[in-house]
């Protein structure tokens, strides 16, 4: 603070970084500042999809849903971005940080009302007398009127709106993080210092994801009504039962006191600050003096709007810049795919738990993209890739990534084998042996028979008795008097059958780790030619469609797309009163076909823009990325 004041007008303090002259800490402050809201915001972000196919299980989503729902961000960020753009000159950039901030907050905790508004989950089990979904809490099993049947679908509609709603919210608050963040470090930092920050800043962020899936794995371990029901409820599961729900909303909570944290100091921040060298003085007045003139000239956001669609148009028409960015939107889309829906692979292909797939996710996955994406920066910087060179590179090592991944669709098993869910065991004549059950619509608790095969619960496989677990009587041990069971034993234990195919795990999270650390190895050298493919007065512009573009194309359809996928392949769907809710069983080969398929195929169309785009600079004059009038970026 400045407790003296000087000047009409001025106020009795100012921010210190105005106030004091030494001012090189203030830029380093806020780089430190922005690294860790960037990284609480990716974590947020890598969280929710860790913990996707928990909400599907504990709400009744389908993949497809969850997909969806796991992308809404991406609307409100995308609309609001050119109003973003138009006001990034005009409007205190810290504050509005700040703001954007706390308002992703406020979407975090408002992710976890479903849990708070609604009561307990419940699962199906012969030793409570439960059924087995989020919908029976609203009604009686047996209810399942026309009234009743539509009251159900309506519940599991306002959840998803609600977390929609928080979705939107969240991504309308992400806007203006980093555009104004990375510009006010521009600005303010030095020619000479704002590489290394910016470096720094990316450092620092790119943490997130890895301590997202970290805690995700650590949140799932914990049942989900552990804050309203006795211990003596969920004793009877373990993360590693197929009735198992984590508790999703706990690590939404802790992003959310996180966003609250790293937000409060940006509303300490200057409007403006000189810039740490002072030799740059003379060009700051310049450029304030420039920025004054041309002030004048600024037209309206009415006129700015009028203007948009041509402009868009205009840097659509270059092929460079339009074959970069689909290329940039496939290879989005893959990475969409795999940060979506990779835990749901792993959990059916190889039997992991969802804590293990986030453990994995985070501790082996994520880093080696980060290793990638930072040799690849070396790899540009020691070589000094042309503009030329840019896509042959790119081209090479996409490839290999892509060969990579063939490996991985023999590295399964197929679905095992559901008694009246898959051949030979789906026929008429076997229904009989449980057909004086009463078996509910809606039961869902997997059983093995000592006939190696499963059962979706013990009524389908006829048993009438069950014991108790000795060293656990909330625990059922094993069910007998199984008349579906083919043994002399007849006999059937809680949870799925074993699959043969967990010792894969390991080998294929390597694979696909390795193979994402290779194709990333272009990511630096693709960004990079973005920013040579257009004229110096449109680099600002053509970064922010190139954003929008992505959003629009990759990133806000492809979660949808792979869970359309994921839930073409489900061979039995978990129903209430005619209602479908989310997928109990996949075919396995069908899953994992068209899972890693589609992402070749994605993949497959990005290497063929590249292509495109080397066949169309053979003839331009070449470019050194070492040599730029601009200085260094």
């Amino acid at each position: 603070r400045n407790s003296s004041s000087s000047g009409r007008g001025r106020p009795a303090w100012t921010p210190v970084c105005v106030s004091d002259p030494n001012l090189d800490l203030c830029p380093q402050l806020f780089v430190l500042c922005h690294g860790l809201l960037q990284l609480t915001q990716l974590l947020y972000s890598s969280y929710f999809k860790s913990s996707i196919t928990t909400i599907e299980r504990r709400f009744g989503f389908s993949s497809t849903s969850s997909g969806t729902l796991s992308s809404l961000h991406e609307v409100g960020n995308t609309i609001l971005i050119v109003f973003v753009s138009y006001f990034g000159s005009r409007v205190n950039r810290p504050r509005f940080i700040g703001l954007g901030g706390l308002l992703m907050a406020v979407s975090a905790l408002m992710l976890t009302l479903p849990h708070f508004l609604y009561p307990p989950y419940e699962f199906d089990s012969v030793l409570h007398g439960k059924t087995a979904s989020f919908l029976t809490l609203f009604l009686p099993p047996e209810a399942c009127g026309a009234g009743q049947e539509a009251l159900r679908i309506s519940a599991s509609h306002r959840v998803w709106l609600l977390m929609g709603g928080a979705q939107l919210l969240f991504g309308v608050g992400s806007v203006p993080i980093q555009p104004y963040g990375l510009s006010y470090i521009d600005d303010f930092a030095g020619a000479a210092n704002a590489p290394l920050y910016i470096a720094i800043l990316f450092s620092v962020s790119v943490f997130g994801p890895a301590f997202g899936y970290l805690l995700g794995s650590a949140a799932l371990r914990v049942y989900v009504d552990v804050d309203k029901t006795g211990s003596a409820t969920h004793q009877e599961l373990t993360p590693y039962d197929p009735r198992w729900v984590g508790a999703w909303w706990l690590g939404l909570l802790v992003s959310s006191c996180c966003l609250a944290l790293t937000s409060i100091p940006y509303f300490f921040f200057p409007r403006s600050m000189r810039r740490q060298s002072q030799v740059r003085a003379a060009a700051l007045c310049c450029h304030l003096l420039a920025k004054l003139e041309t002030k004048k000239q600024k037209s309206s956001l009415l006129d700015f709007l009028k203007m948009f669609p041509s402009l868009l148009v205009h840097l659509l028409l270059s092929p460079f810049f339009l074959m970069l960015v689909l290329s940039q939107c496939c290879f989005s889309a893959v990475i969409a795919g795999l940060a979506t829906f990779l835990n749901k692979f792993l959990e059916h292909q190889y039997s992991a738990s969802p804590v293990e797939s986030s453990l994995l996710i985070g501790a082996v996955n994520l880093p080696s993209l980060a290793v990638g994406i930072l040799v690849g920066g070396i790899i540009m910087k020691r070589a000094g890739l042309s503009l030329k060179a840019i896509p042959r590179f790119s081209v090479v090592v996409l490839s290999l990534s892509a060969l990579l991944l063939v490996p991985v669709f023999f590295m399964g098993c197929s679905s095992q084998d559901v008694f009246g869910v898959n051949p030979p065991h789906a026929t008429p004549s076997g229904a009989v042996c449980y057909s004086n059950c009463s078996c509910p619509e809606g039961g869902y608790n997997p059983v093995c028979g000592s006939d190696g095969v499963e059962y979706v619960s013990p009524c389908n496989a006829g048993c009438t008795n069950f014991t108790r677990h000795p060293n656990n009587t909330f625990k059922v041990q094993v069910y007998t008097s199984c008349s579906c069971v083919a043994d002399r034993q007849a006999q059937a234990v809680p949870g799925h059958c074993p699959n043969s195919c967990p010792h894969l795990l390991l080998p294929v999270m390597l694979t696909i780790s390795f193979a994402g650390l290779i194709a990333s190895l272009s990511h630096n050298p693709i960004y990079m030619m973005v920013l040579r493919t257009v004229p110096p007065e449109e680099k600002s512009f053509a970064i922010g469609i190139q954003f929008m573009l992505m959003r629009v194309l990759a990133w806000l359809p492809a979660p949808a797309l792979f869970g359309m996928a994921i839930d073409s392949s489900c061979v039995w769907w978990k129903r209430k009163c005619g209602s479908k809710l989310s997928c109990g069983y996949y075919d396995n080969n069908t899953l994992r076909n068209r899972y890693l398929g589609l992402m070749l195929a994605f993949k497959s169309m990005g290497i063929v823009f590249l292509v495109m785009l080397g066949w169309k600079l053979r003839r331009t004059r070449e470019y050194s990325l070492e040599k730029t009038e601009e200085g260094p970026l």
